[in-house]
């Protein structure tokens, strides 16, 4: 794959978000030229970037600005030959807050990539979905097929997002592909997420403190899913396709808490917290994917074994405790 990407031109927006980062140091160690999208902040804050090897920040070109910013945006992608498009709002509880702002940031955003990779005829476009689309499994395990349920706003903005792609390849031949997560875990991911919500307390709390232990969810070590995003760059004839990354195997968020608790030797009591409830019918309940298209369009299946992948992140946090509050519910 190091040929592949020896010298190509590709922009990461999202560079500095949890998959963002990994997704960049990987294509820096395979000799690309990398264009890092950050969002701007007054103190040139660069996030889960700061923790690439001192060899890949040295190769660091990094922009920041705003995803919704259509004049931004397509000066950020000129000059690129692929673009792959992280940049999103993701944490689901604040989209019960504030709503609009997922909706600017997820569809215009990605309605402004797209343009500029049309306008600049950019030879491939990754956009980032999510098994959040699917809502609810109807049926298991969920193909790409499977319908599309806006079970909260955060997912409605990226069903809409995924739209918008679908819409850009028929009308426009944008060559497009849209690569369908289902959770994604490892190192740098922040306390918006279970696992490592179940971590830092674990490391500081007497007790755990949780919402519902009962929804299933599939968890892809942030390892196997860079390799996706690497494999979508550069596939051959997948423009147009969607393409579900996940392992297939699913256990309840109760599971994982008594087996990262295990693993860590850690004999404490989980606690309901219904602050930490999505409302009742915004809940998943079950995600567990199909990935025979992975498999036979891209060559991908995941590698790392679950409880390699949650060692490697229980490391991660328990190295970089001040980045956790675990007395504080992140929304």
């Amino acid at each position: 794959m190091e040929n592949t990407f020896k010298s190509k031109k590709i922009l990461v927006t999202g560079a500095a978000g949890f998959i963002g980062s990994h997704v960049s140091q990987a294509l820096l160690s395979l000799g690309a030229n990398v264009t890092c999208m950050t969002h701007y902040n007054s103190s040139s804050n660069i996030g889960n970037l700061e923790f690439l090897p001192p060899d890949c920040k040295a190769k660091l070109k990094i922009i920041a600005g705003n995803i919704e910013d259509s004049d931004f945006v397509f000066r950020a992608v000129e000059g690129n030959d692929i673009v792959l498009h992280l940049a999103a709002l993701i944490a689901i509880p604040y989209s019960y807050i504030a709503p609009r702002s997922y909706l600017r940031t997820n569809i215009e955003g990605t309605l402004n990539v797209l343009e500029a990779a049309r306008r600049l005829r950019v030879s491939r476009v990754v956009h980032t979905s999510t098994s959040e689309v699917y809502g609810t499994a109807l049926r298991i395990p969920i193909d790409e097929d499977h319908p599309l349920q806006g079970q909260s706003p955060y997912s409605a903005s990226k069903l809409a997002a995924d739209k918008i792609a679908e819409s850009y390849h028929r009308s426009f031949d944008t060559p497009v592909v849209t690569l369908r997560p289902f959770n994604t875990f490892g190192p740098r991911q922040s306390a918006r997420a279970f696992i490592p919500t179940i971590i830092c307390q674990a490391l500081e709390r007497d007790e755990i403190h949780l919402g519902s232990l009962t929804p299933l969810r599939d968890m892809t070590f942030v390892d196997d899913t860079v390799d996706g995003f690497l494999r979508a760059a550069i596939a051959p004839g997948i423009e147009g396709e969607t393409i579900n990354l996940g392992t297939g195997s699913t256990f309840s968020i109760g599971d994982f808490a008594d087996r990262i608790l295990a693993l860590m030797d850690a004999k404490k009591p989980i606690v309901h917290d219904s602050r930490r409830d999505r409302p009742a019918r915004s809940e998943v309940m079950r995600l567990v994917s199909n990935n025979a298209k992975a498999k036979s369009l891209m060559g991908w299946e995941p590698k790392t074994d679950l409880d390699d992948g949650l060692r490697k992140t229980i490391e991660f946090v328990d190295h970089h405790r001040e980045l956790y509050r675990p007395n504080v519910f992140a929304v």
